[in-house]
């Protein structure tokens, strides 16, 4: 399989540093013990092709009856993704899903008109010393798909297209590239890939996507003869054929990106919408904590508690 079935990519010399439109540096956040990196939104960019949110979570250690609690909490107009290479959630939502999510895997839910939801450490992994490690994204939704049903898909592992060649080991995730489609049903063109490089290995980025972004978890790349490290996301212009080397010590990347959507996005909490008097509703709607009977309900296996509704 060509990486670029259409052409060949090009050297990272060939292309100039202006290839990258915007390079961002995401703060970390301590959350007690738990670091979050966020990518985006940032001052610099709102989206990278639907791709709204973009946190690093960990790497964290935890001792023995510690792990991660994020209580049930509501979501509008987006789809969220969660993808880890340690560790584990319970994730559970208000449709009744409950599903432990392993390294490798994809949750992927639909939040549409309204869903809530919880990711906690499982009781067994409780049990003993334990890390997480992993990306947490949202993805924005048409604007003629933003009050769809909410919906919840798994993919194990062994569902994920996976490309081996010259040094790269690639999963997709979500969407479409190099000639795969992941298995999850999305809405827009998209394309979102988890990419291990030996050292000095090549990876051209997909050329038939509109928008297209590079995350460096692990490791260093070069580009058009910089380095960069870890924790750094570029965002590379339109239509540039653009192949990144790893570094000396190899390198963990995530790609995304695809079709920008028709306009920017309200981003309130957990709440995106193209629309400010939705987003009121919702925060209107969560306030009222009229399980079942309003918008919002509580996930039938987690309802003895909540996030309120901040004051931002």
């Amino acid at each position: 399989m060509s990486w670029n079935p259409a052409m060949e990519p090009g050297c990272p010399d060939e292309i100039g540093i202006d290839a990258i439109e915007t390079l961002i540096v995401p703060r970390a956040h301590d959350l007690g013990g738990f670091e979050v990196r966020r990518a985006l939104p940032s001052p610099k960019r709102q989206m990278v092709g639907p791709f709204i949110f973009f946190d690093q979570a960990g790497p964290a250690e935890f001792i023995t009856g510690k792990g991660v609690d994020v209580r049930p909490h509501p979501h509008i107009g987006l789809a969220t993704v969660t993808y880890l290479y340690r560790g584990e959630f319970q994730h559970r939502d208000s449709l009744g899903t409950n599903q432990l999510i392993l390294p490798g895997a994809v949750n992927w839910m639909v939040a549409g008109s309204g869903v809530t939801h919880s990711e906690r450490t499982s009781k067994a992994t409780r049990t003993a010393p334990h890390s997480l490690f992993g990306i947490q994204t949202w993805v924005a939704l048409p604007e003629d798909k933003e009050e769809v049903a909410p919906s919840f898909e798994h993919h194990d592992k062994e569902a994920l297209p996976v490309i081996d060649d010259d040094g790269v080991n690639l999963r997709l995730i979500l969407g479409r590239a190099y000639g795969e489609t992941a298995p999850a049903s999305i809405f827009s063109e998209t394309f979102y890939g988890d990419a291990s490089l030996a050292p000095n290995a090549r990876l051209p980025l997909p050329d038939d996507h509109e928008d297209r972004g590079l995350y460096v978890v692990e490791g260093s790349v070069s580009i058009a003869g910089q380095e960069f490290d870890s924790g750094q996301m570029m965002v590379f212009r339109p239509n540039d054929k653009i192949t990144i080397a790893a570094g000396l010590q190899g390198a963990r990347v995530i790609i995304l990106g695809g079709e920008t959507l028709n306009g920017p996005r309200y981003v309130w909490w957990n709440f995106v919408s193209s629309s400010k008097e939705r987003i009121e509703d919702a925060k209107e709607q969560w306030r009222l904590a009229d399980w079942g009977k309003g918008q919002f309900d509580l996930p039938p296996d987690d309802r003895s508690e909540f996030i309120p509704l901040p004051n931002l």
